[in-house]
């Protein structure tokens, strides 16, 4: 089953959410101990708003268990989700500013992660998630669903092409070079 995220799938969130985004989660939490960078995904997650926030997910059970999570937002909704993120940082850097990598463009609906417990994969999941995600834009009435795939990620990349998404442009997030793929709804 997929469902509206809760604030109790806070643990497994984080976990999931670190698993797919690695050191994008260090940036992010501006911590580098993996204790503490799931403690401060937790808190994200509970927020009400912010890009990790409970609200902008769907979790994927099995039974009762989260297995799975897909972040999605719109893409102009972007700099006010990130300003908590943000302010966080700043806080945690004796009050340096601080920025986040442009991911999606401003009429996009943006997938931002989608990531299955590695037990539960090879289920089809991460496409169910996926397809829950896209019809969620698509009752929304968004034109576009983008997300970003690492280059060396072949294997996703081909279930995003599968998908009917297109490679638009590269873009770095966190040092990283991303292909920005897009989906016409």
């Amino acid at each position: 089953m997929i469902r509206p995220a809760k604030k109790e799938d806070r643990s497994q969130a984080a976990v999931l959410m670190v698993d797919a985004i690695h050191d994008i989660a260090d940036a992010l939490t501006g911590e580098s101990d993996k204790s503490k960078v799931l403690e401060q995904m937790e808190k994200y997650f509970c927020e009400e708003i912010n890009r990790l926030s409970y609200r902008n997910c769907l979790i994927k059970t099995v039974g009762e268990q989260p297995v799975g999570i897909v972040v999605a937002y719109h893409g102009k909704d972007a700099p006010a989700l990130d300003a908590p993120i943000l302010k966080h940082l700043e806080n945690s850097n004796g009050g340096v500013a601080a920025t986040l990598d442009i991911e999606a463009d401003p009429d996009d609906y943006y997938i931002d992660t989608v990531s299955v417990s590695p037990e539960f994969g090879g289920r089809g999941f991460g496409t169910e998630l996926l397809q829950a995600a896209i019809q969620h834009a698509v009752e929304q009435g968004y034109p576009t669903v983008s997300l970003n795939v690492e280059e060396d990620n072949v294997k996703a990349r081909k279930l995003y092409e599968r998908l009917g998404f297109q490679r638009k442009k590269d873009i770095v997030i966190h040092h990283h070079t991303y292909a920005y793929m897009v989906k016409t709804l």
